[in-house]
């Protein structure tokens, strides 16, 4: 009988475990058909994948990006000045400079509630101009003292400002001062900036018509006296009063005769230039000290409203160079005026340790300068001597001196022109001045004497000046004080014992 082996009932049957991974594969074992990572050489994974290093990266690259973008509006901003806005510089050297302050300084209304915050200047410069007053004293009263008037000029100052010139259009100013210096006076290189929108640029036309009609109505009825500092032209003080023409009294027919060659001299531009002939004209007017020659060129210079220009050809510093230099910058419309010019070319030798030094100007500089290649055109040019005799012939020859006037002493019939000027009102029926001039003739003050106890002289118009003003309103004092125009010699007088001290050396 065969046996058959039986599971008993109830009995479970435990199932086979299933293989350990770690005895039977490894952990990493990869999935079929996956690529395998390259491992980096640098070991770069690990630093993108530190989140500190990542943070930076990332904000490097803002920091860049916002330096690009500020670049790129600091580009596009200065783009978009150069289209939408014109500038224009003046400098202090520039005329208008002067012009243009003086038409910023000029009040304005700037109404509204934009307006006036955006044009409050904070920054003013004050330029003070004063002058005396000579109140009417009253009587009795002679020691009452002269009043002096001071002027005040407010202008904006160094900085930037917002003006408005009319309504809509407003304008940038910028006055600045530069870290150099001008050599001929020292003073600080400065410059004024305006700024406007560039569909106003044609408001910087109406703002120089204006300065400058301002500018000539500051100097109306004045003349403007110029000299030369280094290597430019700087006004002498304050613009003077004209002096009226006829002030300046001549001997008869010498005046009107200057006047009228300089006025055709004035009309014959074209004529000049048709005919190839610079256009200069050099007059000399030499004589005696106090005959008038420099007062007639201030008012001849009144008379065509012309400016004067002066060189001191004695000056220290004034070369050959400079003088050329100076001719051919001269102002426009003015005068050239040398002084004294028999004294300016002598004793040019060393003198004392503490006399002449320096480079000073050579006669043929000075010809070169008035006539040759370095000469200036559009001058008229007067040279004044005392002793015309010591004048180099080349230095008055025609192109360079046009035209050679004496200017004397005084005549009878300039005695009796400048009577009527200071006495003409109370002397109605010119006895007086019969009696003035008879009394000058009897001094033998017109050089035709012909007695022989009285000697020929002369007296010169300053003198009898002199006299006139000293006499204001007594022509009778004047008479009687004739007998001072006698010209005077005065010799050296011989120090007394002991009304001097000696110093030692």
């Amino acid at each position: 009988m065969s046996t058959d082996h039986q599971t008993p009932p109830h009995a479970t049957t435990a199932p086979t475990p299933a293989p350990s991974p770690a005895n039977n594969a490894p952990a990493s074992a990869p999935i079929a058909g996956a690529q395998l990572p390259v491992p980096s050489i640098l070991g770069l994974d690990a630093l993108f994948n530190n989140p500190v290093f990542a943070g930076g990266i990332g904000l490097a690259g803002l920091g860049a990006a916002a330096a690009f973008g500020r670049r790129a509006a600091i580009r596009g901003a200065e783009l978009l000045r150069r289209q939408l806005l014109v500038n224009i510089e003046i400098s202090k050297r520039d005329p208008s400079y002067s012009w243009v302050l003086a038409w910023l300084a000029q009040p304005r209304n700037d109404s509204g509630f934009l307006a006036s915050r955006l044009t409050r200047i904070r920054n003013l410069a004050v330029t003070t101009s004063t002058r005396s007053i000579n109140p009417a004293k009253p009587a009795g009263d002679e020691g009452a003292a002269a009043r002096i008037q001071a002027d005040f000029r407010v202008q904006p100052g160094y900085g930037r400002h917002i003006i408005r010139h009319r309504p809509g259009v407003y304008i940038g100013v910028s006055r600045e001062k530069a870290s150099t210096t001008t050599t001929a006076t020292g003073e600080p290189h400065e410059t004024l900036t305006l700024t406007l929108l560039w569909a106003h640029r044609h408001v910087l036309s109406d703002i120089f018509t204006e300065a400058h009609a301002m500018a000539s109505r500051f100097h109306e009825g004045k003349t403007v006296v110029y000299t030369a500092k280094r290597m430019e032209w700087t006004a002498l003080g304050k613009p003077r009063l004209k002096r009226p023409l006829g002030s300046v009294i001549l001997d008869e027919g010498v005046k009107e005769g200057l006047v009228a060659d300089v006025r055709d001299f004035l009309g014959a531009r074209q004529w000049y230039t048709d005919r190839g002939v610079p256009y200069r004209r050099g007059y000399l007017l030499y004589g005696p000290p106090g005959t008038g020659k420099t007062s007639f060129i201030q008012a001849l210079a009144g008379e065509l409203e012309y400016s004067v220009a002066m060189i001191n050809l004695s000056e220290v510093g004034v070369t050959d160079d400079l003088l050329a230099h100076l001719l051919t910058q001269q102002p426009e419309k003015s005068i050239l005026v040398l002084e004294d010019v028999d004294a300016a070319l002598v004793n040019r030798k060393q003198r004392e340790s503490d006399g002449y030094s320096g480079k000073t100007v050579t006669f043929s500089g000075l010809l070169n300068a008035l006539d040759g290649l370095a000469a200036g055109e559009d001058r008229i040019a007067f040279l004044t001597t005392n002793h015309v005799d010591r004048l180099d012939p080349a230095l008055i020859r025609p192109g360079r001196v046009d035209m050679m006037v004496r200017i004397g002493e005084a005549t009878r019939y300039q005695a009796a022109e400048m009577w009527d000027r200071y006495y003409g009102d109370i002397d109605a029926d010119k006895s007086g001045c019969e009696r003035f001039i008879k009394r000058l003739g009897e001094l033998g003050l017109f050089g035709d004497s012909e007695v022989p106890e009285v000697p020929k002289r002369h007296t010169s118009t300053a003198a009898i000046q002199g006299l006139f003003q000293f006499n204001k309103n007594d022509m009778e004092g004047a008479i009687n004080m004739a007998e001072g125009l006698i010209p005077r010699t005065f010799e050296a007088e011989t120090p007394l014992e002991g009304s001097y001290v000696k110093s030692p050396a």
